[in-house]
């Protein structure tokens, strides 16, 4: 259980489901290398190595987060968590590694949606055949972004799904 004392929402049960349900259509866990932005507890992190993800780099700017992934994770055995202290658009604006699987779960008042959507899709981070999975609020939509093929809401949780390549209207 993660300390009451961190600045974190993590995704509920029901939502985390179907967030795996959804990506498991398009990855295999055991090839995947994954990128978890704003990772708070670890929770998506740890629920991705339990599946099979040995390339798992979890980023979150806050120190105790940081320090209660790096133990459980430590705890859990799961050697293929790696956790780095930083702001994650700093981070992926500065990137040049590409990943398969992209979560993100910034808070939802986050003022930078866009500009992370887009550091996210422009820059090296997202390989070609990759996912990227963005939580939010269900004030925010990205219904008319190239690069969403789609969104689902479970409660107050909403993921918008995209891709790397711009989809038409013809592949929905």
């Amino acid at each position: 259980m993660a300390p009451k004392q961190l600045p974190v929402r993590p995704t509920t049960d029901m939502a985390k489901e179907s967030l795996f349900n959804i990506a498991q259509n398009f990855l295999d866990w055991h090839d995947t290398r994954a990128l978890d932005l704003f990772s708070g507890t670890g929770n998506i992190s740890f629920e991705m190595a339990s599946r099979g993800c040995h390339q798992i780099l979890a980023v979150d700017m806050h120190p105790g987060c940081v320090k209660f992934i790096k133990a459980t994770a430590e705890n859990l055995a799961f050697d293929g968590i790696q956790v780095i202290r930083e702001d994650a658009l700093k981070f992926v604006k500065s990137n040049w590694q590409g990943f398969d699987f992209i979560f993100a779960d910034p808070p939802y008042d986050y003022g930078h949606y866009e500009d992370l959507v887009d550091a996210v899709l422009n820059g090296s981070n997202l390989n070609e055949n990759g996912l990227f999975i963005l939580e939010h609020s269900r004030e925010v939509s990205f219904d008319e972004h190239p690069h969403c093929f789609d969104q689902r809401k479970y409660g107050n949780v909403n993921f918008s799904i995209f891709s790397a390549a711009p989809v038409s209207d013809e592949e929905l």
